[in-house]
């Protein structure tokens, strides 16, 4: 889950397209609908969740600070973060950048965990959840992308990402829904969009 604790409502590249930050938080609201659905069936296959967020150039803060402050009402995404907010059994990562990969211990917790196939959820799907997919790719990891877990700075970039996803990085971007899981957790091939 990239990206879903956060207050990323109030930052300079949501805030230049003002006009539109009622709408784009509605549209949050409405990914973590589906997205807290996905999370629930994962969990209950046996498949970890991983949370991989921005630190907000908080260098001496550790996660639970940043989901306090995400989930405080004060916070602009709080109503999101509260949805989306981790369990006690969750895995977390700060990212420092847009990828959940760059600089941080992702790779080595995949690894740890056994996992080839990620599903790879959240905001800002043409920012964040596209630059984790494109290292994920480049590590060949298969890539699952539900389309309705994924929202972006506008509905255009949102198509572009997803095009990205399915077309470059041979994701699957089926809605959350056609996801199954095997027994054993992993995802089944869901039904191309």
């Amino acid at each position: 889950m990239v990206e879903v604790v956060t207050n990323t409502f109030d930052r300079a590249w949501w805030r230049t397209y003002a006009a539109t930050l009622a709408a784009r938080a509605a549209q949050a609201e409405s990914m973590a609908a589906p997205l807290a659905r996905l999370k629930r069936r994962a969990t209950a296959a046996g498949v970890p969740t991983i949370y991989a967020n921005d630190n907000f150039g908080q260098w001496r803060s550790d996660f639970r600070r940043t989901v306090a402050h995400c989930t405080a009402p004060s916070s602009p995404g709080h109503r999101v973060s509260r949805r989306l907010r981790p369990t006690a059994r969750d895995y977390f990562v700060l990212k420092p950048k847009h990828s959940g990969f760059f600089d941080t211990t992702l790779g080595t917790l995949l690894e740890a965990l056994r996992i080839r196939r990620v599903i790879l959820t959240g905001m800002a799907g043409n920012i964040c959840v596209l630059f984790t997919a494109n290292d994920a790719y480049m590590r060949d990891y298969k890539i699952f992308a539900p389309a309705d877990c994924i929202v972006s700075n506008t509905a255009a970039d949102n198509d572009h990402a997803l095009y990205q996803l399915k077309t470059v990085l041979k994701g699957n971007v089926a809605v959350s829904t056609r996801l199954t899981f095997h027994a054993n957790g992993r995802p089944r091939h869901a039904r191309r969009r």
